[in-house]
């Protein structure tokens, strides 16, 4: 059964779920990916989600070109979130590309952004956040993703399939 199967049958048994921390899901496929998904309430319609994770166990490193190739895909395939996305940086270093919301939503206290970080060591790993941050106070605070069932599905298909 492919992930987004399998996360389709667990939003159906979440419904109704509300809780001050979060419902962490996790699910994996014979593929050797791994989904985790970090839920804080679930309705019939859509959900609140603090993190989305894919892990893929099967990759030892990609190179750095393949992590390039995986942000750009991503960001041609991901277009249906608040803002777009769009590569930031390539970390050869630390063998990880961030992406973020570009531009980031323009609010009158400040800005609100989606960020995904795409790392190769140790396997391939993805994460999805959303973050605020204030006008005229340092750093920034997490805040939940607002999904439909819908676009949490896509968003788990287009994650699979930009998989180099």
């Amino acid at each position: 059964m492919s992930l987004t199967q399998q996360l389709e049958q667990e939003l159906q048994s979440l419904v109704g779920f509300q809780g001050a921390t979060p419902h962490v899901t996790r699910l994996a496929d014979p593929g050797g990916l791994e989904l985790e998904v970090s839920f804080l309430q679930v309705d019939a319609v859509g959900c609140s989600v603090e993190e989305i994770q894919l892990f893929v166990t099967t990759f030892q490193t990609l190179s750095m070109q393949q992590l390039e190739d995986w942000a750009k895909e991503l960001c041609s395939r991901i277009t249906y979130l608040l803002e777009h996305i769009g590569t930031l940086e390539i970390d050869d270093q630390n063998q990880q590309a961030l992406i973020r919301s570009t531009p980031p939503a323009q609010l009158p206290t400040g800005t609100k952004y989606y960020e995904i970080i795409l790392k190769s060591k140790s396997g391939g790993r993805f994460s999805l956040k959303r973050f605020s941050a204030v006008k005229g106070q340092p750093g920034r605070t997490p805040v939940p993703m607002q999904l439909t069932h819908e676009v949490l599905l896509k968003l788990v298909d287009d994650l699979v399939d930009s998989i180099p």
